[in-house]
């Protein structure tokens, strides 16, 4: 069998977001059953048919990196991942739905991974200077994802999914809302599937079929690391 070519896709959010078990379910297309703390970072690999169905198809490793997600503006957390952040071709921001402080790092969490924060010291949009623009213009693909969608009440789903729509005008970016311990949220044929195989289309053809393909590597590499778990099926 030929070799795959393969696109790197970081995951970034909170601790407690439920990273691990978004991961486990997108690559393995079963529940997480006992999910445990990521410490350094987690890789998990599935396999995407870009264009599946035109004459352009063909088949790549997506790579899902699921980094730790201790919050912190010190710069010795940050160290400990920013050898996590080089040759990223897409990013996926996880946060909880039942949890908005966890909404409202993932401008921290983009901004570090795309080496722009400036502000490190507290949450970016809470005194309202926070720049869309520099999302507008990142060339970096992101995919937003909220978990825990089971645990909001009937009576707030509204109230919770209207401000969660504001922040995928912000990222720029499609948003996919479920829960992460049942499997029919990401189900062939439904438009969760179908935004998470656009966005899987996309990192691709920024990557291998854009004009000009250093633009897709927006960060330097650092240094090689060892990361926690690698699965190829």
């Amino acid at each position: 069998m030929a070799t795959l070519d393969r696109v790197k896709i970081l995951v970034l959010g909170d601790s407690g977001v439920g990273k691990s078990s978004l991961v486990h379910l997108l690559c393995q297309n079963q529940v997480l059953g006992n999910p445990s703390w990521t410490v350094g970072c987690s890789v998990d690999v599935r396999i995407h048919d870009y264009k599946e169905g035109t004459p352009e198809e063909k088949t790549f490793y997506i790579e899902l990196w699921d980094v730790g997600g201790s919050v912190g503006s010190a710069s010795s957390i940050k160290s400990t991942r920013v050898v996590f952040y080089n040759s990223v071709n897409g990013i996926v921001l996880v946060h909880d739905l039942t949890n908005k402080k966890s909404s409202q790092n993932l401008y921290r969490w983009s901004l570090e991974a795309l080496n722009k924060d400036s502000s490190p010291t507290g949450v970016i949009v809470s005194n309202g200077e926070y720049d869309r623009e520099q999302f507008i213009e990142n060339p970096v693909p992101l995919l937003l994802i909220g978990t825990k969608l089971d645990q909001i009440p009937e009576s707030k789903r509204n109230e919770v999914l209207t401000r969660t729509a504001f922040l995928s005008e912000d990222f720029n970016a499609e948003e996919i809302n479920l829960d992460c311990t049942n499997p029919k949220y990401l189900a062939a044929g439904t438009t969760n599937a179908v935004k998470l195989s656009r966005f899987y289309d996309k990192v691709i053809e920024k990557r291998y079929f854009t004009r000009d393909p250093s633009q897709m590597t927006a960060f330097t590499d650092r240094k090689r690391f060892n990361f926690k778990s690698l699965h190829y099926d």
